[in-house]
């Protein structure tokens, strides 16, 4: 099931089930009880996506793929190396990246979103699944050239759109299966596995429960893989995850 956030042709905010070309709307929200579906339908090309979810936060994991770590020589941690992303940094599809004044190297990295459905603590690996709602596209906008200057990560990480988000939150996903990709103005540049991650998904939902409580929308932003790389004004970067879809944003 491919849940969408969207703008309505009366600029309402909605919740849906996208079928194709049809959008099924959610009454409430896809993180109540229960999802319940109702007997009213969008044209989807009629619509504006929004992000799918509204997160408190975003909890990102760093050096989660050995290549990346190699291509970035960060030595591969041995606890989840974590950090947060501001909610003021997420936009939707289609939304642009705006490549700020202060930085002289922006980069794209392509990640596999876990969206959270309920409130989340402690919770083990084997009780993760049941916390999660589905799984989604996110592109960690970063200021390469701050993130090294700052010697930490939190300047570089959180302008103002370095977050997108979507297009849509897969229920049905394998997550230690899910193949990406990411293109940037149509060329591919990243390829890869969340079979590679040296984290996985549950393992993630685990150990950041174990820090802090994760509320209904929160996004885990899982980590990049290599082949990270500078984006230019102009440029046009697409996240593509199997059965998720293709987050496309345009960095102005």
């Amino acid at each position: 099931m491919k849940i969408v956030r969207y703008h309505n042709n009366e600029n309402r905010e909605e919740y849906g089930i996208l079928l194709d070309e049809r959008i099924r709307v959610i009454d409430g929200t896809p993180f109540d009880d229960i999802i319940k579906q109702t007997d009213l339908y969008r044209d989807a090309s009629a619509v504006k996506l929004l992000a799918p979810c509204l997160p408190s936060k975003v909890v990102a994991v760093g050096v989660n793929y050995r290549s990346h770590g190699e291509e970035m020589s960060h030595q591969i941690p041995d606890e989840p190396l974590i950090f947060i992303k501001p909610s003021t940094s997420v936009i939707g599809p289609g939304d642009s990246i705006v490549y700020p004044e202060s930085s002289k190297r922006v980069d794209y990295e392509g990640e596999l979103g876990v969206v959270i459905k309920m409130e989340t603590r402690h919770v083990s690996r084997p009780e993760a699944p049941d916390y999660i709602l589905g799984y989604t596209c996110v592109n960690d906008v970063t200021a390469r050239d701050i993130q090294a200057s700052d010697k930490q990560w939190t300047r570089s990480k959180s302008f103002d759109t370095f977050c997108p988000i979507g297009p849509c939150i897969e229920t049905e996903l394998d997550p230690d299966n899910a193949q990406l990709e990411t293109l940037l103005n149509g060329q591919l540049k990243q390829k890869t596995s969340t079979g590679d991650l040296v984290f996985p998904v549950y393992e993630l939902v685990s150990f950041i429960s174990r820090v802090m409580t994760l509320l209904p929308g929160d996004v885990i932003a899982t980590g990049t893989t290599s082949g990270i790389g500078p984006m230019q004004r102009g440029d046009t970067i697409e996240v593509k995850i199997d059965n998720i879809g293709t987050l496309r944003n345009r960095v102005v």
